[in-house]
C-alpha cells in the first residue's frame, strides 16, 4: 500500500498505516514532510522543545529530526510494541522524504479521513518546518 502523506493530518494518517500493518500489509508512505499536525505554529514548536530538552544527552529522550524517522516514531507509539505482532508491523512501515524513483508514476492511495481540509481550525504546521525547528539537515525535494 503507498501513501501520499501530503496535507494529510499525521495522528490520523498514523492509526490508518498501523491498522493495515498490523494486518499484514506493507505500508509505504511518501511526502513524509508534508503532513500536518494541527495547533498553533509556536505551541506545536514549544511542545516539541521541550520533549527534546528533557532528560540529557546520554540517556534520552531521543526525538528524531528527520521527518521519515519522525513520522515512524508517531505511528512506532500506535502499534503494540511489547508484543511480537506489534514489532512485525512495525518493520513493515517504510517512510520516505519526498517521492523515491520506485514509486513515481504509481498511484498513491487516499486516507479521506485524515485530510486537513476537513480541520475545523486555520492552525497547523508542517512536520518539515518542525524537523527543520528541531535541527534537521535535508533539503526539500519537490
Amino acid at each position: 500500500m503507498l501513501i501520499d502523506a501530503s496535507g494529510l493530518i499525521i495522528g490520523r494518517l498514523g492509526t490508518f498505516a498501523a491498522k493495515k500493518a498490523l494486518l499484514g500489509e506493507r505500508v509505504d508512505i511518501i511526502n513524509c514532510e508534508k503532513a500536518v499536525i494541527s495547533g498553533k505554529k509556536e505551541d506545536v514548536f514549544a511542545r516539541y522543545k521541550q520533549k527534546r530538552d528533557r532528560g540529557v544527552p546520554k540517556k534520552g529522550p531521543f526525538i528524531p529530526r528527520m521527518p521519515d524517522r519522525f513520522v515512524r516514531r508517531i505511528i512506532r507509539g500506535m502499534l503494540p510494541m511489547a508484543k511480537p505482532r506489534g514489532k512485525e508491523a512495525y518493520k513493515k512501515i517504510i517512510c520516505h522524504i519526498g517521492v523515491p524513483e520506485k514509486f513515481k508514476g504509481k498511484a498513491a492511495d487516499i486516507v479521506p479521513k485524515a485530510n486537513a481540509d476537513k480541520l475545523l481550525t486555520l492552525k497547523k504546521v508542517k512536520v518539515g518546518d518542525v524537523c527543520k525547528f528541531l535541527g534537521a539537515k535535508w533539503y526539500e525535494v519537490e
